[in-house]
């Protein structure tokens, strides 16, 4: 797959949760994904995506503002940029900054999909 194909895959990943299209966004995270947040906490599939539709977070912005570096192979792919992110919390907390941004996709029965992720926040933010 060429670099072009997995920048658009991860855009739209993005814009799948910005945009809270929850179809959209299972079809592109794994069944056994894991994001590993800044602060350090493994969050399932189901807490991510099930926490965005009940609201107790809200991306106002997931943005990359940095070249998506890709690599990959025929069966997997890690792409990685410095993204933008605002977010919103239940009860009227909320969080931006820059982050350091990773995702490892796999191709499975024919379709790629995130399985980690891994945001860190940059020391600037």
């Amino acid at each position: 797959m060429h670099h072009a194909f997995f920048e658009e895959l991860e855009r739209a990943r993005l814009d799948s949760l910005v945009d809270r299209r929850f179809a959209a966004a299972e079809a592109l995270h794994a069944a056994d994904y894991q994001l590993i947040n800044p602060g350090g906490a493994v969050v399932t599939r189901e807490e991510y995506l099930g926490g965005l539709a009940l609201g107790d977070i809200r991306y106002v912005l997931f943005e990359p503002v940095s070249e998506i570096q890709v690599l990959s192979s025929e069966s997997a792919a890690a792409v990685r940029y410095l993204a933008r992110i605002e977010i919103q919390f239940k009860g009227g907390g909320s969080d931006s900054g820059v982050f350091w941004h990773t995702d490892i996709y796999c191709l499975r029965d024919g379709l790629w999909q995130a399985v980690w992720s891994q945001a860190t926040r940059t020391a600037s933010t």
